[in-house]
């Protein structure tokens, strides 16, 4: 497999053993550990961005597809949308992190970086992992180029987030040599331009279509086969110029030869994709959340009220590193969550290197930290774009200025990709299924717990004395308290806590903001000078504030679940005992957020944009 070779590897971990384990700055992979070749590949997708995108911002959104096309195929000749498509096929097969960059350096404009992503993400990658040699060969020269451009089709007006419950149906045909395909697909990005569609439907028998038996399989649809028709634009609130269509089979006849996969295997297909797309997402957000800040410094610092810049005001300058803070963690999650998933890439054998199941084996090891990205991004996001608009004021709410559009365009992210109601269940639940079958070993990491928390508090948090020792304690009383509240809850519900919906999301909103700070903790630190394990940091390190700021918001999410899950599952002298110990683990010095924020809005401002 060609890579964007990396300048510090990392070791493949278990999935999800962050809440278990600790880790080293070392461990982990930030953007300080971009290679030489990273850093150029992000700098021209930048750039494409900056000089191509954001001038035909007005086309794209008027819905002029033959603009977006024009620049899908720009960028192919660029080669930004090969990097996931192998070399024997006309693609660059370069590693995770380096499409990750690219995702997120692309996404200055909502409309072109979904059809762009649905593109290279969802749309080409179930053909590279489940292809056959003869699809590969006809289909990924012209998707890597551009020339052609995918869809993915899944999503039904019965079966959103509900993706087994699809009511399309595949009939194999009575010579053998059609499957014939009936029913309607909704919501479908690219669908009004898209030259190659990976569709979802069910085989059945004809004569028990409605059969329970009936598989779950992926079929490659080609525009102009018979039966298939693209339907009419939808008009959304937000991601305005991106294309979004149903899609209707009738009696549409498939070549057998264009079953993709296995037949039965649709499934394994359409979840191992949906993981890709949801570290995808969290990147892409990343980029939506730069530009929205660089736009509101700017407006910040021209706009004049009481006789000054409005930049100079407090609540201002609040809400400026609250957005700095966060995109800071949200860079420290997203890259430390793909370079762990190319290191696992990168122990399947040579020989194996192309082999779907190995290559989807690795990737759904991080399904959990998979679907944190995604809802901890698409809500980072959204408060970003918040933000911006208070601070454009009655300006922001103007379609001739740009928050108004990043505000409607930020809201489909929670939606996309699964949403994240249904992402929160996935990351406790999948948690909770490798704890009871042992791939995790959360289950002994409990009991410890339960036996710690009955005796007197241990003095200290850290062995590593610098300025985020404090941070640093606030992690681990934080990971004690997420496994106080998954033991007690997994005591009383047993195998029916999945039953549990409020119990489950505030669960994962634990685990979201204990992986939020532990990365920011980790690349701070890695950042900072030093030659030992002791870092040397220094006054107004941006790592070193976003850290300790993001922190101290994080404990505001985490108690409140805590005592949620508690209350929930507990009573009398029980609950009162379980209070006594959430609050001896949530008790910390609180840090000066106020001074901290003046200076991270300091360096946005004077940056003019996100300061790293």
């Amino acid at each position: 497999m060609a890579t964007a070779t990396t300048s510090a590897p990392v070791k493949a971990v278990t999935g999800g053993s962050f809440l278990i384990e600790e880790r080293q700055p070392s461990d982990i992979f930030t953007p300080e550990d971009f290679s030489d070749e990273q850093r150029q590949i992000a700098e021209t997708a930048a750039q494409f961005a900056a000089n191509e995108v954001l001038p035909a911002a007005d086309e794209i959104e008027a819905k002029h597809f033959d603009v977006t096309r024009g620049l899908l195929k720009k960028a192919g000749d660029l080669g930004l949308m090969a990097v996931d498509v192998p070399e024997a096929y006309g693609g660059l097969e370069m590693d995770k992190v380096t499409s990750a960059i690219i995702a997120d350096r692309m996404s200055v404009l909502a409309s072109f970086s979904v059809a762009f992503s649905a593109h290279v993400g969802i749309g080409t990658l179930p053909l590279v992992w489940y292809g056959t040699d003869a699809q590969k060969e006809k289909y990924l020269p012209k998707l890597a180029t551009g020339e052609w451009i995918a869809a993915y089709a899944l999503s039904e007006a019965s079966s959103g987030s509900d993706a087994m419950n699809v009511r399309t149906r595949a009939v194999l045909s009575g010579d053998g040599q059609h499957y014939i395909l009936n029913g309607e697909k909704m919501w479908i990005t690219n669908a009004g331009f898209a030259d190659l569609y990976t569709v979802f439907a069910k085989i059945t028998d004809p004569a028990d279509p409605e059969s329970k038996n009936a598989k779950m399989s992926a079929f490659l649809i080609e525009r102009d086969t018979p039966g298939f028709t693209v339907g009419a634009e939808e008009h959304k609130l937000g991601i305005r110029g991106s294309s979004t269509c149903p899609l209707i089979l009738s009696d549409c006849k498939v070549p057998v030869e264009n079953l993709l996969g296995e037949a039965g295997k649709g499934h394994h297909i359409a979840f191992n994709i949906l993981n890709i797309g949801r570290f995808k997402l969290g990147a892409a957000c990343l980029g939506g959340a730069r530009i929205s800040l660089a736009n509101g410094v700017k407006y910040a610092k021209e706009r004049k009220a009481f006789g000054k810049s409005i930049s100079d005001f407090g609540l201002i300058q609040q809400k400026l590193a609250d957005s700095t803070a966060r995109i800071f963690v949200g860079e420290a999650m997203t890259y430390r969550t793909v370079g762990m998933i190319d290191a696992a890439l990168a122990t399947i054998p040579e020989d194996q290197a192309h082999n779907s199941r190995e290559i989807q084996k690795r990737i759904e090891e991080y399904a959990v930290e998979c679907s944190i990205l995604k809802v901890w991004g698409s809500e980072m996001l959204d408060a970003v774009v918040d933000h911006v608009v208070q601070i454009y004021a009655g300006y922001g709410y103007v379609e001739e200025y740009p928050a108004e559009r990043a505000y409607r365009d930020s809201r489909i992210n929670r939606i996309f990709e699964g949403t994240n109601e249904i992402n929160r269940l996935i990351i406790t639940g999948f948690l909770m299924k490798r704890a009871m079958t042992g791939q995790l070993a959360l289950l002994p990491a409990i009991k410890q717990l339960m036996d710690e928390v009955m005796s007197p508090p241990a003095p200290g948090f850290d062995d590593a004395p610098d300025e985020l020792a404090r941070e640093a304690g606030i992690l681990a009383n934080a990971k004690k308290l997420a496994l106080l509240a998954a033991g007690t809850a997994s005591q009383k519900y047993m195998s029916n806590l999945a039953d549990q919906q409020e119990i489950m999301a505030d669960l994962a909103d634990m685990l979201i903001e204990i992986y939020a700070v532990e990365s920011a903790l980790l690349r701070a630190r890695k950042m900072t000078k030093g030659t030992n394990r002791v870092p040397q940091v220094y006054e107004g390190d941006l790592g070193v504030l976003a850290t300790q700021y993001y922190a101290a918001h994080a404990m505001t999410i985490i108690e409140p679940a805590a005592r949620r899950v508690l209350a929930a599952v507990a009573e009398g002298d029980m609950l009162r005992t379980q209070l006594a110990i959430l609050r001896r683990l949530v008790k910390h010095e609180p840090a000066d957020t106020i001074q901290m924020g003046r200076e991270l809005a300091r360096q946005a401002i004077d940056a003019g944009r996100y300061p790293l």
